[in-house]
């Protein structure tokens, strides 16, 4: 089998192409001169994309080794932005600590929740599915919906939770849910979950519809015995553009928390217990306006977004073997 799957390999390598990476410039030059009319297309996204999601990036880069308050020209600081960042500030470490501990949970939690809700809907007849899909994703679409939270868990005796805590003698006082640290980040990790069924789970769906049938029929006659046998071999392999469109979508929103945290347990949170990384940057860049300050706080976030991708890309491309 490994060496069927080798010689495959060296069959499908393309002869005569350049090595290194003068080589693959040589051949997207080629490629360009060959698809020009692809590239014209393309052109216009290119220019608006470059405009408004890489320039900005570059300047907040460069703006986070200057010290800029919008007032005054920035002034080249180099390090110190960083230095203070990791050293001096303790509520952006507390915010560090939070981000971390949420995205490890809400990240791959959401992330097979959505993908196990995808493939169980994906059983069902047409019309159910569709319903079900819908049920599922309306959260994510409701706009400040998860506000129902805070009835759920409102500080006072008419809160839905403390009311039946102390209906059946639990407790007999209530209970400071999203005023008390030792509460606020697990209560914002379940509502992010209920929201999280998005972007990704939509993309999953799309994913298992698009999976050739006759793949199964090959794959029993190879030996593939059960459906758990499918699902590695066979589905998961056919729909790897929509995991990793899924794994980008749930990290960006498992480390981008903030407007779940801000609503609910307000801005700053009781001793910092609801702080992340976004709702710091929110602090420094549209309340202090340390725009270079804030863009340091960008970058440490950006970075960490892409060091995370990165690696679950990896991940991704051993899913099959």
């Amino acid at each position: 089998m490994q060496k069927t799957k080798i010689a495959a390999e060296i069959v499908m390598q393309p002869k005569g192409r350049p090595a290194g990476l003068q080589g693959k410039w040589e051949l997207f030059i080629k490629d360009m001169k060959r698809d020009k009319h692809l590239f014209v297309l393309l052109a216009p996204y290119m220019v608006l994309f470059l405009l408004f999601t890489v320039l900005p990036v570059i300047i907040s880069i460069f703006f986070s080794f200057t010290h800029f308050n919008m007032l005054e020209f920035p002034r080249w600081v180099g390090w110190e932005n960083y230095s203070k960042l990791m050293w001096n500030d303790d509520v952006f470490l507390i915010g560090l600590k939070n981000t971390l501990i949420f995205s490890v949970i809400t990240g791959p939690v959401s992330y097979i929740a959505c993908f196990v809700f995808a493939w169980l809907i994906n059983e069902l007849n047409p019309k159910v599915r569709a319903f079900m899909t819908l049920v599922f994703f309306a959260p994510s679409i409701s706009g400040n919906v998860f506000f129902i939270w805070q009835i759920i868990f409102s500080s006072d005796s008419y809160g839905i939770m403390n009311g039946f805590l102390m209906k059946i003698g639990m407790i007999y006082e209530p209970i400071q849910w999203l005023q008390d640290p030792k509460y606020m980040l697990t209560i914002i990790i379940v509502v992010q979950l209920w929201l999280s069924l998005g972007t990704s789970f939509l993309a999953f769906i799309a994913g298992l519809q698009t999976v050739d049938r006759t793949l199964y029929e090959a794959g029993a006659v190879d030996g593939v015995k059960n459906r758990w046998q499918e699902l590695w071999f066979i589905t998961l392999p056919s729909m790897r553009p929509q995991l990793m469109f899924g794994a980008v979508i749930q990290i960006t929103s498992s480390l981008a928390v903030a407007d779940v945290a801000m609503a609910l347990a307000g801005f700053p949170s009781v001793q910092y217990g609801a702080h992340t990384i976004v709702t710091h940057l929110v602090d420094y860049g549209t309340i202090r306006f340390e725009m270079g300050y804030a863009s340091a706080i960008a970058t440490v976030l950006f970075i960490l977004m892409l060091g995370t991708n990165l690696a679950v890309q990896k991940l991704l491309k051993r899913v099959g073997e």
